[in-house]
């Protein structure tokens, strides 16, 4: 009768914890897509789908004649709905590329729902250019169809207080530049305001609130209330410090500091990121239903709020993460060390009365054991990392073209695979030193890991802190009540299972979001958070599995078959073919100065294909350098491209120095490769004193000049250099087009082999030099 109780307190144990983690999954999924007949005040993403679908056939960077139809398409759109949209012209430059500047001339479309009785602007950014090679529907198709859709419903219900103000803008993927133009010279983002940028990095997945302004609580808070809320503070802090940007960016680099706001973006499906694939029949449903639900809501929330008072920073940032039921949990930064101190408390406190006892349930808990236990819960993570980074190696051995990628097309079999890895490596453990050193001391070894982390995170990244810290807290509050107060066998089980099931919340979501977020390229961060949480789970170990090894051993065997099943899956539906190509990257360059031409790759590893053009590293820095360190080339046929050209407009003195006014000029035909639109000209030297491009001042680093002007016309552009007086300049000038189909000696990829999505794919360059 005594065994029957257990095993059944066991399985019901077991059961709350997989439905829990089933309802943490739940909680970060988009929702169903709502049809065309939806409510006219509602967001239907089948309704936004039709804008996805006549902006996302086409290629259309930025400066292309496609970029202007789509552009043309928004203007129609937006009168449709009874707007009055401007179609700004404007320069926009920005210098987050390290010591590289890139200008743009920019076309934006603007449209202002005006408010009854507006106390600030509410920005919603979407940009309509699509990358080099891609057909954009996606990015950011996804976030214009938001934007128009969110429009429409916002006009069928009833007026908000404050202007919305719609901004479409242009040379996103280029350089940030129609959002720079704009929050630098519109004079409607003179005065600062709330901005909400709308953006996908792939094809499906939840749309995450995944970035914020400084002082983040107040607009946190209002996240808070729309109907999907998904976003973690951890998720922030990770991205404050990745070398990312998107539209978001130039609001946050205002020097006034204007502007405040959120980021929101779908991201899994990376494969097709800035892809070719990257079409409307790629794009999940669901997850722009996510964005626009969110994004009209979000709409609802600030249009009525006080927008002058968000504009301005709140005094800390929210610590914040998702939990079942659609609640956006969240507290002030101000607990983030509390809890963490409270945490490294209460698993101290677990540990003396451990200590104190000596033993539970005939399973020894002196102090040696416990510190033992301690030192080896390094052992999961340890082995997390090393997992994950066997996992990749083995695929990129399998599959080479894996390593151009950040995650495979149909990644979720190696995904899987990962979770079995860490799972194994984590039960393995607490099988293999269960008899030496006792359950209750690995327990609260996994417990005291997490609390050393959630302080580090505190100290470090203080919105990830809760990641470890609140797990921890509740797992020793658990084990306290599970010793001191639970009465028998069935009470200490479930009073630690409440415990876990605290981590299970919190760590879950987290996951799932990471494995998207970073890939599996980058698996060990995902890895890692899988491993946090089986350390939540180590006292559940401790008081359910069965003490002898037989159980325990085949629990670790199971874990390492679903870790094989699943990567077995993972190769089998995973092939690359027509639909889900190998990406390659591949470009050409030609010094007209020489008549010297190279096929280019930047591939890590060249795959098949590339190998055919490239067969040596080397350094192409000083004629070209956009490729600032060694690619793999190879010899090509040099043919008759059209080179840059710099005319000397006026030159005068300015002190110690001579101040060139010049203009530059695609060449003769303009047109490099088979783009309609060159994608940018190129300019490098050094002993420049200043400069400036197209009226934007941009930054010189020790006298060198390193910037690029994107899609000039066949007037070209003109640029201001300072030098020193009598001394020549050296100045490097390289266009750059893009398509290589009409090169000689340029073989059509087979179906299998495809464009990577990367801004050296298919490029075309043609550099000259010219002293001055």
């Amino acid at each position: 009768m005594i065994q029957t109780r257990s095993w059944a307190t066991s399985l019901a144990c077991s059961l709350f914890l997989l439905v829990l983690a089933a309802l943490a999954v739940w909680s970060v999924l988009p929702p169903s897509p709502r049809s065309a007949d939806a409510a006219a005040d509602e967001f239907s993403a089948e309704r936004a789908f039709a804008t996805v679908e006549a902006i996302g056939t086409e290629v259309h960077p930025h400066g292309t004649a496609a970029a202007a139809d789509v552009r043309q398409r928004i203007v129609a759109d937006l009168e449709d709905l009874g707007l009055d949209p401007d179609v700004t012209e404007g320069v926009g430059m920005s210098g987050r590329l390290g010591d590289q500047s890139r200008v743009a001339a920019t076309t934006n479309v603007v449209a202002t729902i005006k408010g009854t009785d507006s106390t600030g602007p509410v920005f919603f950014v979407a940009h309509y250019d699509s990358a080099e090679v891609s057909h954009g529907a996606n990015d950011d198709g996804a976030g214009v169809a938001t934007l128009l859709e969110t429009a429409r419903a916002l006009g069928a219900g009833e007026p908000l207080r404050n202007d919305v103000v719609l901004v479409f803008t242009d040379a996103e993927e280029a350089c940030l530049c129609g959002a720079e133009a704009f929050a630098h010279a519109d004079p409607r983002a003179a005065d600062g305001g709330v901005v909400v940028n709308v953006e996908a990095r792939g094809s499906s997945g939840p749309a995450i609130m995944f970035e914020t302004s400084d002082g983040n609580a107040a607009l946190v808070d209002a996240y808070a209330k729309v109907p999907y809320p998904v976003g973690s503070s951890l998720a922030v802090e990770v991205y404050r410090i990745l070398p990312n940007d998107t539209d978001f960016s130039p609001f946050l680099d205002d020097p006034d500091g204007r502007f405040t706001g959120l980021n929101s973006a779908y991201i899994d499906g990376s494969a097709t990121y800035h892809a070719p694939q990257d079409t409307p029949d790629r794009m999940s449903l669901a997850s722009l239903q996510h964005h626009g639900s969110n994004a009209l809501a979000l709409a609802r929330e600030l249009g009525n709020g006080d927008a002058a008072a968000l504009a301005r920073p709140a005094s800390d940032d929210a610590t914040y993460f998702p939990l079942p039921g659609g609640v956006l949990a969240r507290y002030p930064g101000w607990l983030v060390w509390p809890l963490a101190v409270a945490a490294v408390v209460a698993v101290g406190a677990l540990a003396v009365v451990l200590a104190r006892r000596g033993e539970v349930r005939g399973e020894r808990t002196s102090a040696g054991r416990l510190a033992l236990g301690f030192a080896s819960a390094l052992v999961p993570l340890v082995g997390a990392v090393v997992g994950s980074m066997g996992l990749w190696w083995l695929m990129v051995a399998v599959r080479p073209g894996y390593g151009e990628m950040l995650d495979p097309w149909r990644p979720w079999g190696f995904r899987v695979a990962l979770l079995g890895i860490v799972a194994t490596v984590l039960v393995a453990w607490f099988v293999g030193l269960r008899r030496s050193l006792g359950g209750p001391a690995l327990a609260v070894g996994a417990l005291g890991w997490l609390a050393v982390l959630g302080v580090v995170l505190a100290a470090v990244t203080p919105g990830g802190s809760y990641l470890a810290a609140i797990p921890a807290l509740a797992g020793a509050v658990a084990g306290l009540v599970a010793v001191t107060a639970a009465p028998g066998t069935v009470g200490r089980r479930v009073a630690v299972t409440v415990g876990a099931g605290v981590g299970v919340v919190v760590l879950v979501p987290i996951v799932l979001l990471f494995f998207p977020a970073l890939g599996l390229a980058t698996g060990a961060a995902p890895a890692v958070v899988a491993a946090l949480l089986g350390l939540a789970l180590a006292p559940v170990l401790a008081v359910l599995l069965p003490r002898g090894r037989r159980v325990g051993l085949g629990l670790v065997g199971s874990c390492a078959a679903v870790a094989v099943g699943a990567l077995v899956v993972g190769f089998v539906a995973d092939p690359f073919d027509a639909e889900h190509p190998e990406p390659t990257r591949l470009a050409y360059a030609l010094d007209a100065d020489t008549g010297t031409a190279h096929w280019v790759s930047d591939e890590e590893d060249p795959s098949d294909w590339t190998a055919q053009y490239v067969d040596t590293e080397t350094d192409l820095s000083e004629p070209f350098p956009m490729f600032a360190d060694e690619v793999h080339a190879g010899p090509a046929e040099a043919t008759d491209l059209p080179a840059p050209v710099v005319d000397v407009v006026d030159t005068e003195p300015a002190g110690d120095a001579r101040r060139l006014t010049l203009r530059v000029t695609p060449g003769e035909g303009a047109r490099i490769g088979t783009s309609d639109a060159l994608r940018y000209v190129q300019l490098n030297a050094r002993g420049v004193g200043s400069a400036t491009v197209a009226g934007r001042e941009v930054p010189v680093d020790a006298g060198a000049l390193d910037t690029r002007f994107y899609a000039p016309g066949a007037d070209g552009f003109e640029v201001v250099l300072t030098v020193p007086a009598g001394q020549p300049l050296d100045l490097r000038v390289v266009a750059a087009g893009g398509g290589l189909e009409e090169l000689p000696g340029f073989v059509e990829r087979p179906a299998n082999v495809g464009v990577a999505g990367s801004h050296t794919s298919e490029l075309v360059l043609v550099g000259t030099s010219v002293t001055l």
